[in-house]
């Protein structure tokens, strides 16, 4: 007869198992921070250096010279390491661009897509940072043609025949609109609006290219627009009768307007009002 036999699991003591789990513990935290001290080092091998940089987009403002010398030196890192969110705010950093977008391409490149600024108005109204308790600060800056105000070498647009918008700190995408609608609005005169001025306190006035000042006081952009287009369709019988051009016009009476017209002599100019029909 066989001898009867069993087994018998050992259990170690918890003192024992506690020390072989924290063992293992950290040799798998070793382990991981090697791993991540190898990828680092090899992240930061040469070969993966940003090797050239492919620029796509409108470039019609910027050539390949002024991008080097504005936004490269601004760039930090490498195919890696090199953070897109700042490699963005480096080009958006150069003159005329708008915005920006940075991709990685393997293994070295960067590709950028650059979005710059169009001009639609010299700006000159209050800027960013002005005290409220002081004289207005004033800088001359551009509007793009989505009404942001931004900064630029006013050189590049001496001879883009461009209106000068000038007003409360952020009203400039307004302004833009008004401009264009009053600008459509005068056309019929054969003349233009060369510049805009919105007050502090909401009166507007234009200024027409052949010099003529026409205030064109407070309310909503429909009812300045309809005084103006008022004044447009009438104007031209006061002219026509002095033979004089305008000089400047005032359309912020209830019952009609007045105007001055050059040339005809008095202390202070002639006044002329005219009844609204």
């Amino acid at each position: 007869m066989r001898a009867a036999t069993s087994t018998h699991d050992i259990q170690l003591p918890p003192d024992v198992r506690l020390m072989n789990g924290v063992s293992a513990l950290l040799f798998t935290l070793i382990a991981v921070a090697l791993l991540a001290l190898l990828m680092s080092w090899v992240a930061r091998l040469p070969v993966f250096g940003l090797r050239a940089i492919k620029v796509d987009g409108e470039v019609s403002r910027n050539s390949v010279a002024s991008l080097r010398a504005n936004a490269l030196p601004r760039l930090q890192g490498n195919f890696f390491t090199m953070n897109l969110a700042a490699g963005r705010e480096a080009f958006e950093a150069v003159p005329w661009v708008r915005h920006a977008v940075v991709q990685r391409v393997w293994p070295n490149r960067l590709v950028v897509s650059l979005e710059e600024h169009h001009a639609a108005a010299l700006w000159e109204g209050k800027v960013e940072g002005a005290n409220a308790d002081s004289e207005a600060t004033e800088e001359s800056l551009l509007v793009n043609t989505q009404g942001e105000v931004f900064q630029a070498n006013l050189g590049d647009v001496e001879d883009e025949k461009l209106p000068v918008l000038s007003g409360p700190q952020g009203t400039a995408p307004h302004m833009l609109s008004l401009w264009r609608r009053v600008n459509e609005a005068v056309a019929p005169l054969e003349d233009s609006v060369e510049r805009l001025d919105l007050s502090g306190r909401g009166s507007w006035r234009i200024k027409m290219e052949r010099g003529a000042v026409v205030e064109l006081g407070r309310g909503s952009d429909d009812e300045v627009l309809q005084r103006l287009t008022q004044f447009v369709r009438t104007v031209t019988q006061i002219t026509s009768q002095y033979q004089r051009p305008l000089l400047s016009a005032d359309l912020r009476h209830a019952d009609g307007y007045a105007v001055q017209l050059r040339g005809v002599s008095t202390t202070t100019g002639p006044v002329v009002p005219v009844k609204k029909r």
